[in-house]
């Protein structure tokens, strides 16, 4: 939102009339817990038939801007020989990074490649793009980000290019830790599935994945609010299975029966962790 000529987020709720009286934080409203339902925002359950995914966490990541330095030269007059193009450079810095990710179960990705000057007959001579790193454990992004920033100096020591952010290391522009869901959240979420959606099936070995032909264990790939309320109390999510596995897109689209099936398991998790509570306080 801008804020150039003092605009916030308070100013814009009380110009609307949407400002309320009560303070926007988890010590005047206090939860329990917090389920949270969403689509799967991926094609997995969808590709694989079942119905549910019950959510124990949620990646960690990190975003980083890496800049490479060459030389602008005309296209037409400069030799491989005696070219230093950063374009190159991080197109093989961009490979290496998904090569590392892909051996430790990890994932990289680019999504921003700036370009300097930007003319179709110049040999750029400044590169910046974006890494994203993620994975279910905060140490393997640690080693996924070392490996790469290895990687990326000896492909900067090349004959490609001068220099690598100015000989420092990718900036770090973003970080968000693994999360690690409620075991009683998960416990609930996962009873209520199977009583929704396989009444009758024995319950799968505890050290699966796998939860049946009904739904499996997951680990979100995205971020969620469920990453901010799980530092104030217990919280799981619940997945379905949407088209494509596409979302954020006009194309987004869950069934009505994948729809009923996410409510219904919400409100038996929430039925679960109710009688929980009532337990314990008694």
């Amino acid at each position: 939102m801008p804020n150039d000529k003092g605009v916030n987020m308070r100013s814009e709720l009380q110009r609307i009339g949407y400002l309320g009286n009560t303070p926007c934080t988890y010590r005047r409203t206090p939860m329990s817990a917090h389920f949270e339902l969403h689509i799967e925002q991926a094609p997995l359950l969808e590709a694989e038939k079942r119905r549910i995914g019950v959510v124990r966490g949620v990646q960690g990541y990190r975003w980083y801007e890496i800049s490479v330095f060459g030389q602008e030269n005309h296209t037409g007059a400069t030799s491989f020989r005696y070219r230093a193009d950063p374009l190159l450079a991080a197109s093989k810095m961009i490979l290496a990074s998904h090569r590392i990710a892909f051996r430790y179960n990890a994932l990289a990705s680019s999504g921003i490649l700036k370009l300097a000057p930007g003319s179709v007959n110049t040999v750029p001579g400044v590169v910046r793009f974006s890494l994203d790193i993620r994975a279910p454990l905060d140490e393997t992004v640690e080693t996924v980000e070392h490996e790469c920033k290895q990687a990326f100096a000896a492909i900067a020591r090349g004959d490609e290019v001068r220099e690598v952010g100015s000989g420092s290391c990718p900036s770090v522009q973003f970080e968000s830790a693994a999360t690690h869901f409620d075991e009683d959240c998960i416990d609930c979420i996962k009873e209520a599935g199977q009583q929704i959606c396989a009444p009758d099936s024995v319950a799968p070995d505890s050290n699966s994945d796998l939860l049946g032909d009904w739904g499996k264990y997951m680990t979100s790939g995205a971020g969620h609010d469920s990453v901010h309320t799980s530092k104030r109390c217990p919280t799981a999510m619940i997945f379905v299975p949407c088209r494509d596995g596409i979302s954020h897109n006009p194309r987004e689209y869950s069934s009505p029966e994948a729809c009923d099936d996410g409510t219904n398991v919400l409100f038996g998790a929430i039925l679960r962790f109710d009688d929980l509570l009532r337990k314990a306080s008694c």
